[in-house]
């Protein structure tokens, strides 16, 4: 198991330094959260390029707990990169203005998170950097991403890796262990939490898309039919938009 994710990390990191090298880029940029995924994202890119070319970016909301920046924090000093810290309330509250922008989670999550790729892009744009996604294959598939928002990147380093192999993959890295044990959030209100949100827990979504996909897409019980629901109705988060 060890050496298979000894391999799997090799793989990543060439594929990130040719990103890179391909670009012409200076570094990469990428948002921490404080989160599980961003953080081995971040970890990925501090091996691949080398930790002075990368910026750990926390872009925290007015609903962002303590604990999160603490995380985000401590993430960048273990793996020896950049930190730095702006807050999209200000931009948040002009959308605020409009009628009908925030008024749900939903509509207001989506603002945070497009709201945080926009100054990823900006601080990438003026740095010569490329942005580096945080976005793993679990989530991809459900769709349980913002469009636009944290599914848009340069690269994406763990995009393959389900969320189970994203924490087997955090522990090898030697991430912070309040990282590892913490539920994981999008911090899009207080108290949410993925898995409650999804309304199953992320070993029971991985086992039914991995089954899924060996049936080839035909669902055996009926966690599978919920899952598989959710990946259709997701199809055109993961497609070009449609065109002639």
């Amino acid at each position: 198991m060890e050496r298979a994710i000894g391999c799997e990390m090799e793989a990543v990191d060439q594929m990130i330094r040719h990103a890179v090298w391909s670009a012409g880029a200076s570094g990469i940029v990428v948002g921490v959260s404080g989160g599980i995924d961003s953080a081995v994202a971040a970890a990925f890119a501090a091996r691949a390029v080398g930790p002075e070319r990368v910026v750990g970016v926390c872009l925290p909301s007015a609903v962002t707990v303590l604990e999160d920046l603490e995380d985000a924090q401590a993430l960048c000093r273990s793996i020896g990169i950049e930190y730095r810290e702006l807050s999209i309330e200000p931009v948040l509250q002009a959308y605020r203005g409009y009628s009908g922008l925030t008024d749900t989670p939903y509509l207001a999550g989506n603002l945070m998170a497009r709201t945080r790729m926009a100054i990823l892009y900006a601080i990438a744009n003026r740095e010569g950097r490329l942005v580096c996604g945080t976005s793993n294959r679990t989530e991809y598939m459900l769709g349980y991403c913002t469009k636009h928002g944290d599914s848009a990147a340069d690269i994406q380093p763990i995009l393959h890796l389900y969320k189970t192999e994203i924490f087997a993959v955090g522990r090898a890295m030697g991430i912070v262990q309040r990282i590892l044990e913490k539920p994981p959030s999008a911090g899009l209100w207080a108290g949410q939490t993925d898995e409650g949100e999804l309304g199953l827990t992320y070993p029971e979504i991985d086992a039914a898309l991995q089954s899924l996909e060996r049936s080839g897409w035909k669902a055996g019980n009926e966690i599978e039919e919920r899952v598989l629901r959710r990946v259709r109705a997701s199809e055109h988060k993961r497609s070009s938009p449609p065109h002639l």
